[in-house]
């Protein structure tokens, strides 16, 4: 791979990555305002955009750098408890992350630039984020005087200024015995600072008689003002620590500087020691000492075993304070689960998933035609071997099918978003509550519900809930709600988008529909029917065009849509309550298990997870299109009258009940050919007007089958009743 290729793949990891960052932001930011303890929120949305901003350093993406650097520092201040959380701070990093992601976009599409027009955008945001950083210079560290004496304890923590080392030594008693003199350490020690204040600790030293001249009784309490780091403030004592007692307790202001650096280290070792020597707060020699410690302490007095955690010791000898080591557990946490996340999670390139489930339909095509030839046979083994191949392919192509399941809360989640700027827009307080976000569907219908979903949302936000004062006045609470559910259903997914708020009104909508001659006047509809009225195409009842909708071009849109991906769309709703949109579509586009049928010369497949039963056709149904089915009346529809099949009527027919969300019909078929896998091919333009046809399939034998979609055929006889209904209420009017 050359230079350039392997460029190119970087940075589109990076976008890849940056993505993935921004959308954890826009969680993040959205949920702020609602979150009790926001800490670790904070915290993830800061990590992201420091993330985000050295990434793009790496690259040379300068101008990422520098807007991101801004929003950084805004970050930094409310993770510190310097600016409180409020609505007007995220009404403006909201849209800074969306300025990220264009120029992340930007980069995507090969544009290593910023445009004049994203750099006047990013000035302006600029000047909204530096609004809150209370102007540059007023958040300076504060400056110490090096010349008021600081005091502090020998106890071993003491009241120290918070920009100054303190330092407790003990040094062995054999020192002087080894030639080395415990002052001369304390002044070298002033090599590397300003020596503030300095207490000698006589408490060791014995009575006169008892004293040996060459013995080292002495201990010292050094503060020391100092920029060094922690291992050169330890290096100094290198001819002395092993026989000596020394413990180095960074400057208060340091702690700030060692949980962030902490927070910012890379994910690559999981390690209590090694997160805090990397971060600088602790030195290989009191890792060491600590770990000499530890296993001191496993074996008990007792003889049972002692597990004591290392940073509980590392506290306790006072080599270390407890925000920096719960900082450094939280990060540990943090590497824990990434790994964990790696371990679990590969990504692939979705143009390779979908060749490879290209690749499974046509070794499924082929595996039917393979054992169709074996069937004709009258080889045992021949038989066996191609029953065992087709298990094996019917496995590989579930297998290769979840492998584009994808969860549907990351949709769901996008709408936050949505909700938060609409209800600002359309001056009214609305929350969204999302469940079922784990439901998995296929990714394919996953970037093709999206838009259809932004229509329904949006329309309930502006047409079905009220104004505070209207709801008030309905004894409703003022904030409206809004709902997002999914889950399976005889294999399809269902999608509700529901609302609190005053409903559909049945009788305007049907004025409506009368007056533009959708319906006769005094039809009789049914609830779903009337409501099924508004995705007509320029169907409206608004009184009013707002920029949201009114216009009537949006719910015929969805509507198509959705059909298109083999769905269908109801309704339920009641006045003052609330309405439920409800969305239904098949799991997977690609490959499905079918139920293969015959009428005449013609083959069809039925997804199988729509097949209730199959039974044969009682001989009194020949002359209506109704049935008795165990005390209950099943219409059916005859696919040879459907589809106009020439050839002669068998003298028994087969009825397939089927089903589909709450309704249930039968089809009248000649012959029943059992259970087939089927790859989905779509229909050209030239066939896509047929009703009731949701796809093709090739058999085993090259023949073409046609695959029936059980909502259109439902739909289809709904229709066909309330003509007849219509028909039978104008002859009795006559």
């Amino acid at each position: 791979m050359s230079f350039e290729d392997e460029m190119k793949a970087a940075l589109d990891t990076f976008v890849v990555e940056s993505r993935e960052l921004l959308q954890d932001m826009e969680d993040g930011l959205l949920g702020l305002e609602h979150d009790p303890n926001p800490a670790d929120s904070i915290g993830a949305i800061f990590r992201a955009a420091h993330t985000i901003k050295g990434s793009s350093g790496l690259f040379g993406l300068d101008h990422i750098v520098h807007f991101t650097h801004v929003v950084e520092s805004v970050l930094d201040m409310l993770r510190n408890d310097e600016i409180p959380v409020s609505s007007e701070l995220i009404a403006v990093l909201l849209p800074c992350r969306d300025h990220i992601s264009t120029l992340v976009d930007g980069i995507a599409a090969g544009t290593l630039q910023e445009t004049a027009a994203q750099h006047e955008l990013g000035e302006a945001l600029h000047a909204q984020l530096r609004a809150f950083l209370n102007g540059e210079g007023q958040t300076q560290v504060q400056v110490v005087n090096q010349e008021e004496p600081q005091t502090a304890h020998a106890s071993g923590g003491g009241a120290m200024d918070s920009g100054n080392w303190y330092l407790s030594l003990r040094f062995g008693r054999d020192c002087l015995r080894n030639g080395m003199d415990p002052l001369s350490f304390i002044r070298y020690l002033s090599t590397l600072g300003d020596v503030v204040n300095l207490m000698t600790v006589t408490d060791a030293i014995p009575t006169i008689d008892k004293m040996d001249a060459e013995t080292c009784y002495l201990g010292f309490e050094v503060v020391l003002k100092s920029s060094a780091s922690k291992e050169a403030i330890e290096n100094v004592f290198e001819f002395v620590r092993e026989d000596s007692t020394i413990r180095i307790v960074p400057p208060n202001s340091k702690i700030d500087e060692y949980i962030d650096i902490i927070n910012n280290l890379p994910d690559d070792t999981e390690l209590i020691g090694e997160i805090l020597i990397k971060s600088g707060v602790l030195t290989k020699h009191e890792l060491e000492e600590c770990l000499r410690l530890q296993a001191q302490r496993h074996q008990a007095a007792d003889g049972k075993t002692s597990d004591a955690p290392i940073g509980e010791i590392l506290v306790k000898q006072e080599m270390l304070q407890q925000p920096i080591l719960n900082a450094a557990l939280h990060k540990q946490q943090q590497v824990k689960d990434t790994k964990a996340r790696e371990k679990q999670n590969i990504r692939v390139d979705a143009e390779r998933l979908d060749k490879l489930i290209d690749l499974v339909g046509e070794l499924v095509i082929a595996g039917a035609g393979a054992n169709l030839r074996a069937n004709k046979t009258d080889d045992v083994a021949l038989l066996e071997a191609t029953s065992e191949v087709m298990r094996l392919v019917e496995e590989v192509r579930d297998s290769a099918l979840q492998l584009r399941m994808v969860p549907i809360g990351t949709t769901f989640s996008r709408f936050q978003r949505v909700v938060r700027d609409v209800s600002i827009e359309l001056g009214k307080d609305i929350i969204l509550e999302i469940s079922g976000g784990d439901t998995e569907v296929d990714k394919s219908v996953v970037d093709k519900i999206g838009d259809p979903l932004m229509h329904l949302v949006r329309n309930s936000m502006d047409h079905g809930i009220e104004p505070a004062a209207l709801r008030a006045a309905r004894g409703k609470p003022a904030q409206g709600t809004l709902r997002l559910n999914a889950y399976h259903e005889s294999g399809s997914i269902v999608i509700e988008v529901s609302d609190d708020g005053g409903g559909l009104n049945r009788d305007k909508i049907l004025a409506k529909a009368i007056e533009r001659g959708l319906v006769l006047p005094g039809a009789n509809l049914s609830d779903k029917e009337i409501y099924a009225l508004i995705f007509e195409a320029g169907f409206s009842t608004a009184d009013q065009v707002s920029n949201l909708s009114g216009r009537g071009v949006g719910m015929d849109v969805v509507k198509r849509n959705v059909t298109s991906l083999r769905g269908t769309i109801e309704i339920d709703s009641e006045m003052g309550v609330g309405a439920t949109m409800r969305i239904r579509m098949p799991l997977t586009l690609a490959i499905i298990d079918g139920f293969l049928v015959s009428v005449g010369e013609s083959s069809f497949v039925i997804p199988l997870d729509n097949v209730i039963e199959c039974l044969e056709l009682p001989r009194q149904a020949t002359e209506h299109d109704y049935m008795d089915l165990r005390d209950e009346v099943l219409p059916f529809i005859r696919l040879r009258q459907l589809y106009d099949i020439k050839g002669s009527v068998p003298r028994r027919q087969n009825v397939v009940v089927v089903g589909y969300g709450d309704n249930k019909v039968g089809l009248v078929v000649d012959r029943l050919l059992g259970e087939f896998q089927t790859v989905i091919k779509p229909l050209g333009k030239l066939f896509q007007h047929l009703q009731g046809i949701g796809g093709s399939t090739i058999l085993g034998s090259g023949e073409v089958a046609l695959i029936l979609s059980v909502s259109s055929l439902t739909q289809r006889y709904s229709k066909l009743e309330q003509r007849r209904l219509q028909m039978s209420t104008v002859s009795n009017v006559r």
